[in-house]
């Protein structure tokens, strides 16, 4: 007899659990990996900006768990419309919830919801070709971006960049399109505190300043830094490229990029629309940022609000919405039923950062369940109810369409699907 093991969530925190089991158990284990999309991988192929294919390259590996004994992909099945926890907990000796975090914290400042002021995540979703993502037309000409970490920075890069340059990418089709004719001019990245605070890599940041179809513009006294002796060599670095390019003469390229720090997003100006954004600027006292009564407005037409990501509770599964995840011993949540991932300690760390997090989880998981007879599989319960999972072949008929794509359109290897129905068809299923 197996342990049988759902996952809930395929994207890397999902996969490195359901590797995890296969290494760590003792005896045979059968592990589901349940997906709500037609794709696996999660933030990998719909969170990793186009143009970064080393990242994109985990998928790889990730892959080749999917592809191991005992491992089932199961994607088109949502927890809380096709199944129930109940319906897990029937079917399976234990069930691990991955789901990430998968929406953009709020700012909580007047006039947010205006048409215009976008979460930074359905911006990445539509150049990801993320099925649930809203369209976007660049008509826009001042662009805002709030916050100052590698999101926000890959949004402003995406935005600057030509189509030409995401030409070989994957990125689809009608999101070159649109690139193609965007009307964007100005980019202004905002962040609450100093330069020596921004949560940006070092890598990213240059990339910033690569940039051929942009100039890109910092001011002195916004990236001052008093005393860079206790900062580490990574910080180190970002203040000297930041304050390198205080000292930049614009040569007058099609979009102008300037990075803003100690400026706080007090209120979202416009009636119908967004119009612009005001700022205060901002100090430390300690360790709070407060502001100092001195106010700026820049000028926008749309804003890219970019301050965090946030878990979404799951019907019928314990959320805390102070710390927005699932409340947890070790990857524990109740009886037979646990946690990984960004659900599990919040949106910390790098993709592989879930790696150990999920090994822990595991280990917490095949001390407490032991497997037991189960009459009812999931597989009966989804044709009872008409669900017809997509499975790992299916993806990979999926994956086939998309590299046939990029040939018929003459681009890189592969140009993704847009919309499950286009995903639908590749399979059969039109």
């Amino acid at each position: 007899m197996a342990l049988r093991v759902a996952v809930v969530g395929s994207g890397p925190a999902g996969i490195y659990t359901a590797e995890a089991l296969t290494k760590q158990s003792p005896g045979p284990v059968e592990v589901d990996v349940l997906e709500r999309l037609p794709t696996p991988y999660g933030l990998v192929r719909y969170g990793v900006a186009p143009d970064h294919t080393s990242i994109k390259s985990i998928a790889t590996y990730l892959r080749r768990v999917l592809e191991a004994p005992g491992v089932r992909f199961l994607g088109g099945v949502e927890l809380g419309l096709d199944l129930s926890v109940d319906d897990l907990l029937t079917c399976y000796d234990a069930v691990v919830y991955c789901t990430g975090a998968m929406v953009d914290r709020r700012m909580g400042v007047p006039g947010e919801d205006l048409p215009g002021s976008v979460a930074a995540t359905d911006f990445v979703n539509w150049y990801c070709g993320h099925p649930d993502a809203p369209d976007f037309t660049l008509d826009a000409e001042d662009v805002v971006v709030i916050g100052v970490g590698n999101v926000a920075v890959d949004v402003v890069r995406i935005l600057a960049k030509t189509a030409d340059e995401l030409r070989s990418t994957d990125v689809p089709h009608n999101v070159l399109t649109a690139l193609a004719e965007s009307k964007v001019k100005r980019v202004h990245m905002v962040g609450r505190r100093g330069a020596q605070h921004a949560k940006f890599t070092l890598k990213e940041l240059r990339e910033l300043g690569d940039l051929l179809n942009a100039d890109i513009l910092t001011f002195p006294d916004e990236v001052a830094c008093a005393d860079l002796t206790e900062l580490t060599r990574q910080i180190r670095g970002n203040v000297d490229v930041l304050q390198s390019w205080s000292s930049r003469v614009p040569e007058n390229r099609p979009r102008r990029l300037e990075v803003r720090f100690w400026l706080r997003p007090v209120e979202i100006l416009g009636v119908s629309h967004v119009e612009g954004v005001r700022l205060e600027r901002t100090r430390l006292d300690g360790r709070r940022v407060v502001g100092t009564g001195e106010f700026e407005t820049i000028p926008a037409d749309m804003v890219l609000r970019s301050v965090g990501y946030q878990s979404v509770a799951l019907p019928s599964v314990p959320f805390s919405e102070e710390t927005m995840t699932v409340p947890n011993v070790a990857g524990k949540v109740r009886d037979r039923e646990f946690v990984a991932g960004w659900l599990k300690r919040g949106p910390t760390g790098v993709i592989g950062t879930n790696k150990s997090d999920a090994a822990e989880t595991v280990r917490t998981l095949l001390a407490a369940v032991t497997e037991s007879p189960r009459e009812v599989r999931v597989d009966d319960l989804l044709r009872e109810r008409g669900v017809r999972p997509v499975t790992y072949p299916d993806w990979l008929a999926i994956e086939q369409a998309e590299e046939k794509l990029a040939r018929t359109l003459d681009r890189g290897e592969r140009v993704k699907l847009v919309g499950r129905a286009a995903m639908l068809e590749a399979i059969g299923r039109g």
